[in-house]
């Protein structure tokens, strides 16, 4: 009998909500689960001092590997080039529950290509938001705003997103976030 395909959930959300903390908290509430794959989304640019929610690498390498089928998905962001490894479709293929955190308009894209995909939106009060970018130190006063000025809609048109409000305690939006990939893996 074939195995049944996972899903892959992709987590959006506009910048500040907490994505990054909100899937390290699930990683490691389900890390003893073999249900569950965390991905790390690759860039093209070298990797960063800090830990991030990706790999870097530089973008001739990454435009290589690209070309060579080393991504399942690729999308633009930010001025650079983002993918998720071609491992996704082994894990997919094993009935994993793969998570990949993705920017908002890469949404349909995977959805098209993998129509099962559940999409999780992370959100939280703007001002809320504001102190976290702040924050971060990676961007001024002036540019903040203007990032929290210019949003985006939150998925494209027909897609019913999950939603989980990041604007309380951390805990909160990790056992939420914890719960709704534990539902997503009994209906894989």
């Amino acid at each position: 009998m074939a195995r049944p395909l996972g899903s892959l959930v992709l987590v959006v959300g506009p910048s500040g909500v907490g994505k990054k903390a909100i899937i390290a908290g699930a990683r490691h509430a389900l890390s003893n689960d073999n249900r569950f794959v965390f991905v790390q989304r690759v860039v093209a640019r070298p990797a960063a001092v800090e830990p991030d929610e990706h790999d870097g690498i530089a973008p001739d390498a990454f435009a290589k590997a690209e070309l060579g089928g080393r991504f399942c998905l690729c999308w633009d962001a930010h001025n650079r080039r983002y993918g998720l490894p071609i491992s996704v479709d082994t894990d997919l293929s094993l009935g994993k529950v793969v998570v990949a955190s993705v920017a908002r308009h890469a949404v349909g894209a995977a959805c098209a290509k993998y129509p099962d995909s559940a999409v999780v939106l992370i959100t939280a009060e703007i001002s809320l938001r504001a102190q976290r970018l702040i924050g971060l130190g990676r961007e001024n006063g002036d540019q903040i705003t203007a990032r929290l000025a210019r949003e985006s809609p939150a998925v494209p048109r027909g897609i019913d997103p999950i939603i989980i409000d990041n604007s309380g305690m951390l805990a909160i939006g990790v056992t939420a976030f914890v719960m709704a990939l534990v539902a997503i893996a009994s209906q894989a």
